[in-house]
C-alpha cells in the first residue's frame, strides 16, 4: 500500500526549524568560535545581559547630555510633588451654564459638570464670548478672561493671590555717545571740596 504509514514517513504536523548547533566543527559553518568572533566582551558568556544603553564602560549618552528640569523642582511641569496643574474653564462655558447675576464658584462649576474635582485649582480662561454679568470666584484667571468678565458687568474674585513673576535684571548698558561724561579726576574733586569748606576763625596760639 502506497499510503501506508511507516516510521520513515513520520513528519510533524507543523513545519519545524532545526535548532542552530554551534561548535560542531568547521564544516557546520558555526564551528571553532561558534559565530562569536575572536576575543572581546561579546565573545564571553553573559555578554547578552548588558543593560540597554551600555557603552562598554564609558559614560553613556544619557549621562553626557544636559538635563531638563525634573519633576521635583518647584517650577516643574504638572508632575511630581510640586504640581502646577489647574482645571481650565472658558468664559464661553459660563455663558451657556449660568444665568445673569449668578455667583460662579468651584462648587457651582462642579455641579454644572464643568470641573471634576474640588481639590484641584480652577483657572478661568478667555476663550469665547461672555454677555452675562457674573460674579466669578476662582483660583486664577487669564488676562483676557478678566477683561471679558468685567466688560460684561461682572466681578472677579481671586481665591488665591496671583503670583507675580520676577523680572530679570539686565546689566547697565554703556553711556550713549550723546551724553556728557564727567571726566574730573579724584584729585580735582578733593581740591574743590577743600575750597568749599569754610576756614576756622580761631587759630591756636603759638607755644
Amino acid at each position: 500500500m502506497a499510503d501506508e504509514l511507516t516510521l520513515s514517513d513520520l513528519q510533524p504536523a507543523q513545519p519545524r526549524k532545526a535548532r542552530k548547533r554551534v561548535g560542531r566543527g568547521l564544516g557546520s559553518g558555526k564551528g571553532r568560535y561558534s559565530g562569536r568572533g575572536i576575543k572581546g566582551q561579546k565573545s564571553r558568556a553573559g555578554s547578552k545581559k548588558m543593560p540597554a544603553g551600555f557603552e562598554g564602560g564609558q559614560t553613556p549618552l544619557e549621562m553626557r547630555v544636559g538635563k531638563l528640569r525634573g519633576n521635583t523642582s518647584k517650577d516643574a511641569m504638572p508632575i511630581g510633588p510640586f504640581r502646577t496643574y489647574s482645571q481650565p474653564v472658558n468664559v464661553r462655558d459660563l455663558e451657556g451654564r449660568f444665568d445673569k447675576g449668578a455667583d460662579v464658584t468651584p462648587e457651582s462649576l462642579k455641579s454644572a459638570g464643568l470641573i471634576a474635582k474640588l481639590r484641584v485649582d480652577v483657572k478661568i480662561l478667555g476663550e469665547g464670548d461672555l454677555t452675562k454679568a457674573l460674579s466669578v470666584s476662582a483660583h486664577s484667571f487669564s488676562k483676557s478672561a478678566v477683561e471679558k468678565i468685567e466688560a460684561a458687568g461682572g466681578t472677579v474674585t481671586w481665591l488665591r493671590e496671583p503670583v507675580k513673576k520676577k523680572r530679570k535684571r539686565h546689566k547697565t548698558s554703556a553711556p550713549a555717545a550723546d551724553t556728557e561724561v564727567d571726566e574730573t579726576t579724584e584729585e580735582e574733586q578733593e581740591e574743590a571740596e577743600a575750597a568749599e569748606e569754610p576756614a576756622d576763625d580761631e587759630t591756636e596760639p603759638e607755644a
